[in-house]
């Protein structure tokens, strides 16, 4: 599928801005960082502050006013092609919506920014695909959590995301508490009510299923896989890997 990034950067305006109305040729997808500023599309206008996401295709009519005196900064994207067509219409894609500021996110955005900088000819098309496709799935994720928080809390939401990093290391609840400001008894119990599961069960979730890709893809041994997987020890890890599927780790590997 081809794909083609017309320009990728970042914007910081402090003595104002404006773009007339046009049609777009392409898709714009732009994320505000900083500041205010005013959007409108198709005659619907939005106020954008941080955290602000546009997403918008080609034939939408589009116009940005940012006042003389406001401070606005954001990152966006123009790109076209047949993958970022079908990224398109495989799920609902909200004009505007409001997510959450993640660095690895906006890391993502700077390494494509980056690559699209280099000079004609040392630049690798093919990272910068990948980069695109990586950055639009982050993105669609961040909406679809943004939209989820009306049956989850968000607070739920960033204990979710610190448990699934750090779940092959060794963390407290505490520390899981304080990614999301909660006491920890308020953690536990939110998180429990929202994912019907507590969060160490959540964890040696996580654990076990990595534990179960490295059993079948990479030839470490049995208690290598317990320690690099968060168990700590292989005695653990057995009894947790055989009471979750009813046979041991090293019986799991020989099936496969």
């Amino acid at each position: 599928m081809t794909m083609h990034i017309g320009f990728c950067g970042y914007s910081h305006h402090t003595k104002g801005y404006s773009q007339p109305k046009s049609e777009l040729s392409s898709y714009l997808i732009r994320l505000q960082t900083e500041g205010f500023c005013e959007i409108v599309v198709n005659n619907r206008k939005m106020p954008l502050k941080k955290g602000g996401l546009l997403l918008t295709r080609p034939g939408d009519l589009y116009e940005i006013t940012i006042a003389g005196s406001q401070n606005s900064g954001d990152y966006h994207l123009i790109c076209k092609g047949t993958w970022i067509d079908e990224w398109w219409k495989r799920s609902e894609k909200p004009t505007f919506s409001q997510i959450n500021l993640d660095e690895k996110l906006l890391a993502l955005w700077r390494h494509l920014i980056v690559e699209e900088r280099r000079p004609s000819g040392e630049e690798d098309k093919e990272l910068s695909g990948y980069l695109l496709k990586a950055l639009c799935l982050s993105l669609e994720r961040a909406v679809h959590e943004t939209g989820s928080l009306v049956s989850r809390p968000y607070p739920v939401t960033r204990m979710l995301r610190y448990i699934e990093e750090h779940a092959t290391n060794t963390f407290k609840v505490e520390d899981v508490a304080q990614s999301a400001d909660l006491s920890v008894s308020r953690a536990a119990h939110l998180f429990k009510s929202c994912v019907g599961k507590t969060i160490i069960e959540y964890a040696v979730d996580i654990r076990l299923s990595t534990a179960i890709n490295q059993m079948k893809y990479t030839t470490m041994t049995l208690e290598h896989i317990a320690e690099n997987c968060g168990f700590g020890t292989y005695p653990y890890f057995h009894r947790v890997f055989k009471k979750k599927y009813g046979i041991s780790p090293g019986e799991y590997r020989r099936q496969e």
